[in-house]
């Protein structure tokens, strides 16, 4: 009788023994792989900083002051910006800039987009837009390709109120002895601007 207890009294002491080991391996495991979780989270944290910088981004896109060519006001709350005026190889000049909406609703540049017979296929864009070269005497329109699609801006749906849109636009470019033109669209006042040679 003795012999049984004893075996008994052993084989439970094994069972609790290795219960004990098999909770205290658990607890272990669980804290470690709390751990690899805590720096998995510390490397996932990486995403919010992306976040910044592509907020930078829109801040970088923003034109700064130093390369404003020229900014005009007009229309009712409207601002035109322009940021570059650049001869291209092929005998272009690319104009570009952003147009601010502070009209307090929704805009449609419809008098921005000019008069001509291609006016349907145009909409709401910049294709209005001109070039004076006032020592040269002479007009320059907005390129339109061969379907009469103007090579500008177009400003699908239009610009929201409080809003800051970009835009470009292709003229056919001045003699080269021509530095500066005025640039003008709709009834906002017309802008002296400087060309640049592109490189």
């Amino acid at each position: 009788m003795k012999f049984r207890y004893t075996t008994r009294g052993r084989a439970a002491l094994t069972t609790v023994t290795i219960a004990t080991g098999l909770v205290l391996m658990v607890a272990g495991c669980g804290g470690g792989g709390g751990d690899d979780k805590s720096s998995d989270s510390k490397s996932s944290s990486s995403p919010p900083a992306k976040g910044d910088d592509s907020r930078d981004d829109k801040e970088s896109a923003a034109p700064s002051s130093a390369s404003v060519l020229a900014e005009v006001k007009g229309e009712n709350g409207i601002t035109l910006t322009v940021t570059s005026a650049q001869r291209d190889s092929g005998g272009f000049v690319t104009v570009q800039g952003t147009v601010t909406n502070n009209t307090g609703e929704a805009w449609v540049a419809a008098s921005w987009r000019g008069d001509e017979r291609e006016l349907a296929k145009n909409g709401a864009s910049i294709a209005g837009a001109n070039l004076t070269d006032q020592a040269g005497k002479k007009k320059y329109l907005v390129l339109r390709d061969t379907s009469g699609r103007c090579l500008c801006t177009q400003f699908t749906g239009g610009v929201n109120e409080g809003e800051t849109a970009q835009w470009f636009a292709q003229f056919p470019a001045p003699p080269e002895g021509t530095t500066s033109v005025d640039f003008q669209v709709g009834s906002m006042p017309p802008a002296t601007i400087e060309l640049s040679e592109g490189e």
